[in-house]
């Protein structure tokens, strides 16, 4: 149902956050590596056709000029979940974060905090629970978990 795609398997230990907590909510993921830069007509071929293998939503990390989200929604029509990857050859991140995070009208990209792959992991899960309530009655267990997580943590600092 998630597509995880990466520049370079470099990104990986950062999407590893969004494959644990996808699945975490036994949500079925497809995970790859497509880079803009270096596998063009992979990233043509994934883009155009990850819906007709019954993907609703993508996850693309890139780091550096961090071309890939913003590639992979120019031509899919589904939703794109955009993680800028702090890398090796990035500027602080910030490169990474602009690069996704400024599209032109008429190509969003939904983009989460550098390196926030957990977060665009449940971001995806809550775009696939508004239309599976399985989906959702996992999220909204796992928020109420962290509520529960913090009312703990509150009750021993008053202690």
């Amino acid at each position: 149902m998630v597509g995880i795609i990466m520049g370079s398997d470099s990104d990986l230990p950062i999407m590893q956050e969004a494959i644990d907590i996808l699945e975490s909510f036994d949500i079925q993921i497809e995970v790859d590596i497509v880079s803009a830069h270096r596998t063009p007509e992979k990233l043509l071929d994934y883009s155009k056709n990850a819906h007709k293998r019954g993907i609703k939503v993508i996850i693309a990390g890139a780091g550096g000029a961090a071309h890939l989200p913003g590639m992979v929604a120019s031509m899919s029509p589904l939703p794109i979940i955009g993680v800028p990857v702090k890398s090796r050859n990035s500027i602080d991140g910030w490169d990474s974060v602009l690069s996704i995070l400024q599209m032109p009208g008429g190509v969003p990209v939904a983009t989460v905090a550098l390196d926030g792959a957990k977060n665009a992991g449940i971001l995806a899960a809550q775009i696939i629970g508004a239309s599976d309530t399985c989906v959702l009655d996992k999220i909204i267990a796992y928020k109420e978990g962290l509520k529960l997580k913090v009312e703990k943590a509150s009750e021993n600092v008053r202690k």
